[in-house]
C-alpha cells in the first residue's frame, strides 16, 4: 500500500496491508503520541513507516540505542499520561526485560503497548524463544492476532485494557503474521493532538522493597480482574460444529488450523484464543467439558497446552488433551498446513489420504545468505584472514562475532565467526577468551549500531580488566541488516531531523583504549597492515572499519565512472580472487575469470589480484 494512505482519516476504507503496516494504522487510530524502538526483524517495517510519517501524524518517534531504552522511554511517557508504543523482535525483550518487569509493578497513568514479533523457525534470529513466557513472568496481558485486520483491531482493544487497568500490555505477532498481507478495513483516524503530558508523583513509582511488595500484591489482584475480562472477551471465539473433538489454538497457528479444517470440511470445534493471558480458564473449562478429545495448536512452546492441562486437572474433567507434550505435534519450529493435516489424521483416526496434504516431493534449493557485492565487511574479513595466516600459527584463532550482516563471516573462506551469543556479546566473550587462553589470537567483530546497543559496557570491562584482543567495529554508517535505520552514530534522528552523531573513535579513546585506528576497509592492503599492528599490541586494540553500506551508498556507486574488468591474458589462475575474496560478482567460467554486471566496483579485487589482471577500465 501507499504509506500516506495510513494517514487517511476515512472510516470503513479497505486497504491491502502488510501485518506491520496494519500495526501502524492500529496505533494511529488508537491515538498514539509517542513511539520508541530498536529495529529487529520481523518488526522492522513498523519503525521504517513511523520514521516516514511521524511528523505528519504529529507523533514523536525515535530509534532508541537499544530495546531497554525504548521501553524506558515509552513507559515513562505513559506514566506522564500519554498513549505510547514500543516494538521489537522477541530477543529484544531479553534486553528490555529488566525495565519491562518493573513497569508492570509500577503500572502506567496513560497507556503503554509493547508489540513483540516472535520468529518461529529462526528465519532471522539466533533462537525462537516464546514471548508468552515473559507475559506470564511479568503478569502483563498478552494478545495474539492471526492476520493484519486482527493486528489493527487487537491493538485498539489492548490499549483500552491498558487504560482501564493502568497496565502495560503486549501484542504478540510472529514472522508469518507480521509479514502476511490481507484486506484491512480502517476505523476512524484523527491526527494526534496530544504531544505532552504531566507526571504526577501520586502513584507508586519507586520499587524499594517495602513498596515493591505492595506493588506485587496490587499486580496479582489486577491480573485476577483482567482474567474475568479475558473469559468474556470477544477476542476469544468458539467455532462450534457440534462435534466432540476440539482444537484450541492462537495467533498464526490458527491460520494453519483454519486452512486444513475448512479445506477438508472437518467436523471439529475450534476455540481461538486472541486474548491468551491471563488464560481464560472458565472459557477453556467449558470447552473441555464439551469435547472428549482436544488438540492444542500453538507456536512455539506448549504454554497454552500446559494451562489447558492444568484446567482439566483442577476441575477433574475427563478429556484427552493432545499437543506437543504427547508428541502429536512437533515441539520446535513454525507449523504448516501439512503438519496440522498429519496431526488431525491421528486425532480423527483416519488415513493420511483422507485429509488433503500439500507436501511436495521436490526439495527446495538451499539459498544461504551472502554478503552483497562490494560489501565493506568482505574486505574486512579478507584482510583479517590474511593477517592471521601471516602469523603461521599452529593453533586456531578465535573470532567472536555479533548480531548483524557480519555474522555471515562464519562462511568460508573467511571463517571469521566461531562464537556468537547475542547483541554486544562479541566484546564480552572476547574478555572471557582473553583470560582463558594464552596463545590464540582474538579478533572479534561488531557493527556500529550493535556497538551503541550493547558493546560499550563490555568494552569498558575489557579495558579495566586488562584484557588482550582486537575488536573490529564494522562502521557501515547504518543499521544495515534490518533495512537501513539510523543509529546514534548517524547525524539523523528518528524524526528525520539533524542530530548529534556520536563518534565511535572519540568514545573508544575516552574509556582508555590505547590502540585505535580508523580505516577504510576497501584499502585492503593497508587494512592488513593495521590488523598486524593491532594483533601485536599488548592490550585491547580497536579498529574502526569505516565505509558506508551499499544500501545507502548507491549515489557514490553510480558515480564511479569505470568498470572493473579482467585481462585473462595476464591471469595466472591463482584463483585468489575466487577462493579467498569470494565476491559473488566474480566467477570462473570455462577457465576464465569473469565479472558480473551486478558488480558495485568497490575495486577490492584489484588489490587482491597479484598480477594486475583485474583492473579499472574508464
Amino acid at each position: 500500500m501507499i504509506i500516506n494512505d495510513l494517514l487517511s482519516p476515512g472510516e470503513n476504507e479497505k486497504y491491502f496491508m502488510l501485518g506491520n503496516e496494519a500495526a501502524v494504522r492500529g496505533v494511529l487510530e488508537a491515538g498514539l503520541s509517542l513511539a520508541a524502538t530498536y529495529p529487529g526483524t520481523p518488526s522492522s517495517e513498523i519503525g521504517d513507516i513511523l520514521f516516514k510519517i511521524a511528523k505528519d501524524a504529529n507523533v514523536y518517534f525515535e530509534f532508541s540505542s537499544n530495546e531497554k531504552v525504548a521501553v524506558e522511554v515509552a513507559s515513562a511517557a505513559a506514566s506522564s499520561g500519554l498513549r505510547t508504543f514500543s516494538f521489537m523482535k522477541h530477543v529484544g525483550v531479553n534486553v528490555a526485560a529488566d525495565s519491562l518487569m518493573t513497569s508492570a509493578y509500577m503500572g502506567v497513568e496513560g497507556s503503554f503497548l509493547l508489540l513483540v514479533a516472535d520468529d518461529p523457525s529462526t528465519f532471522s534470529s539466533q533462537n525462537e524463544q516464546d514471548t508468552r513466557h515473559f507475559a506470564r513472568q511479568a503478569n502483563i496481558p498478552i494478545f495474539e492476532p492471526s492476520n493484519p485486520q486482527e493486528i489493527k483491531d487487537f491493538i485498539i482493544y489492548a490499549y483500552d485494557i491498558s487504560d482501564k487497568f493502568n497496565t502495560p500490555v503486549i501484542v504478540r505477532t510472529t514472522t508469518r503474521v507480521s509479514h502476511m498481507r490481507g484486506i484491512v478495513e480502517t476505523g476512524k483516524y484523527t491526527k494526534n493532538q496530544i504531544t505532552s503530558g504531566e507526571f504526577k508523583n501520586e502513584g507508586l513509582h519507586v520499587p524499594v522493597p517495602e513498596i515493591a511488595r505492595t506493588m506485587h500484591k496490587n499486580l496479582v489482584e489486577k491480573i485476577k480482574d483482567i482474567r474475568e475480562v479475558s473469559n468474556n472477551s470477544p477476542l476469544n471465539k468458539v467455532i462450534d460444529k457440534g462435534s466432540n473433538i476440539g482444537i484450541i489454538t492462537s495467533g498464526g497457528a490458527y491460520n494453519y488450523v483454519a486452512d486444513v479444517v475448512n479445506k477438508n470440511n472437518l467436523n471439529v470445534n475450534i476455540l481461538k484464543l486472541g486474548f491468551s493471558h491471563p488464560f481464560p480458564e472458565e472459557l477453556v473449562k467449558q470447552f473441555l467439558i464439551d469435547n472428549d478429545e482436544v488438540l492444542v495448536v500453538e507456536e512455539v512452546d506448549p504454554i497454552n497446552e500446559m494451562e489447558t492441562l492444568a484446567v482439566a486437572g483442577a476441575n477433574n474433567i475427563d478429556v484427552k488433551i493432545h499437543g506437543k507434550k504427547d508428541g502429536m505435534l512437533p515441539e520446535i519450529f513454525e507449523y504448516t498446513p501439512d503438519i496440522i493435516s498429519d496431526a488431525l489424521c491421528e486425532l480423527l483416526s483416519v488415513d493420511t489420504d483422507v485429509i488433503a496434504n500439500t507436501k511436495s516431493e521436490i526439495p527446495l534449493p538451499s539459498r544461504p545468505a551472502t554478503l552483497c557485492s562490494g560489501c565493506p565487511h568482505r574486505a574486512s574479513f579478507y584482510a583479517a584472514r590474511q593477517a592471521i595466516n601471516s602469523l603461521n600459527l599452529d593453533i586456531e584463532s578465535i573470532h567472536p562475532s555479533d548480531i548483524g550482516c557480519y555474522t555471515l563471516g562464519i562462511a568460508p573462506p573467511y571463517n571469521m565467526a566461531n562464537y556468537l551469543m547475542s547483541m554486544g556479546a562479541s566484546v564480552g566473550t572476547s574478555c572471557g577468551f582473553s583470560k582463558a587462553t594464552e596463545d590464540q589470537p582474538i579478533i572479534s567483530f561488531i557493527g556500529d549500531s550493535t556497538f551503541f546497543h550493547a558493546g560499550i559496557p563490555p568494552l569498558i570491562n575489557a579495558v579495566h580488566n586488562k584484557t588482550k584482543f582486537t575488536l573490529v567495529v564494522l562502521d557501515n554508517r547504518i543499521t544495515a541488516m534490518t533495512g537501513g535505520q539510523t543509529n546514534p552514530g548517524i547525524p539523523i534522528d528518528g524524526m528525520g531531523d539533524e542530530a548529534p552523531a556520536i563518534s565511535i573513535e572519540a568514545l573508544v579513546k575516552s574509556i582508555g583504549v590505547g590502540f585505535v585506528e580508523t580505516i577504510n576497509p576497501l584499502n585492503v592492503n593497508d587494512m592488513i597492515d593495521v590488523y598486524k599492528k593491532a594483533l601485536d599490541y599488548d592490550g585491547v586494540s580497536v579498529i574502526i572499519a569505516k565505509y558506508p553500506c551499499n544500501l545507502i551508498n548507491k549515489k557514490e556507486i553510480r558515480a564511479r565512472n569505470y568498470k572493473v574488468v579482467v585481462d585473462n591474458s595476464k591471469c595466472v589462475h591463482c584463483n585468489k580472487c575466487i577462493d579467498q575474496l569470494a565476491c559473488p560478482s566474480l566467477n570462473e567460467i570455462n577457465g576464465e575469470i569473469t565479472i558480473n554486471l551486478d558488480c558495485n566496483k568497490c575495486a577490492v579485487c584489484i588489490d587482491v589480484c597479484p598480477t594486475g589482471a583485474i583492473h579499472k577500465q574508464e
